[in-house]
C-alpha cells in the first residue's frame, strides 16, 4: 500500500527507530512491501520506515532510478532489515543530497565512501556486504533515518542557516510534493 510520506517536523523522524521483530514475518513483509510501493509511487532512490511513520529498522534502496547517472547501479534493489555498520571507510566524498522527507532542499553532505553493512534481507536471512561509491550513499542516507538523523544535521552550520527558514516552512505545513506526504507531530 502507498503510504504517506512524513515531512521535516514529524516527530517519527527524530526518533531512533526500534529493531524490527524477525519473528513477526507477516509484518515485516507487509512493512517491506508498503516501503517499496511507496518508494516507487514517489519515485525517490530509498525510504525509511519512519519516513512511512513506523520506527523500525527496516528500509529499502533502489538504484535503478540513478541508472542515467550511475549505470552501475543497474538492477541494484536491496531491502536492510536490522542493519549494523561493521566497517565504515576513512576516505569521504561529498555528495550534494536530497530527501523525500524534506522536499526542495538539497545540500552536500560528507559520509564514508563505503560501507560495510550486516543486515536481514527480505526473506530474513542474514547477510555480510560491502557497498560502495553511490550505493554506499544511497544506503546511508536511510540509516541516518533509523537513527532520527536528517541529512541536514549532517550540512556546514552556514548551509544549515541558510536552508533554516524554508526548514520552518515545512514543519509549518507550507510545502508542496508531488507524493503523498503528511505532517505529524
Amino acid at each position: 500500500m502507498i503510504k504517506p510520506i512524513y515531512l521535516y517536523g514529524s516527530e517519527v523522524l527524530r526518533k531512533k527507530a526500534a529493531p524490527a521483530d524477525l519473528s513477526k514475518k507477516e509484518e515485516l513483509t507487509r512493512l517491506v512491501a508498503d516501503l517499496w510501493e511507496t518508494l516507487a509511487a514517489s519515485e525517490g532512490c530509498g525510504l525509511a520506515a519512519p519516513q512511512i511513520g513506523e520506527s523500525v529498522r527496516a528500509l529499502v534502496v533502489d538504484g535503478d532510478v540513478m541508472t542515467d547517472i550511475y549505470p552501475y547501479l543497474k538492477g541494484f534493489k536491496r531491502t536492510i532489515i536490522n542493519p549494523t555498520v561493521l566497517e565504515a571507510s576513512d576516505e569521504k566524498v561529498t555528495y550534494n543530497e536530497g530527501c523525500l522527507s524534506v522536499p526542495g532542499i538539497y545540500c552536500d553532505v560528507v559520509r564514508p565512501k563505503s560501507i560495510k553493512l550486516e543486515y536481514y534481507n527480505e526473506k530474513l536471512e542474514k547477510v555480510t556486504e560491502d557497498f560502495d561509491n553511490f550505493a554506499a550513499r544511497m544506503i546511508e542516507h536511510e540509516l541516518s533515518h533509523l537513527e532520527g538523523e536528517l541529512f541536514t544535521d549532517l550540512v556546514a552550520p552556514i548551509r544549515r542557516k541558510l536552508v533554516a527558514k524554508k526548514l520552518v516552512g515545512i514543519a509549518a505545513g507550507r510545502t508542496h510534493t508531488r507524493y503523498k506526504s503528511k505532517l505529524v507531530r
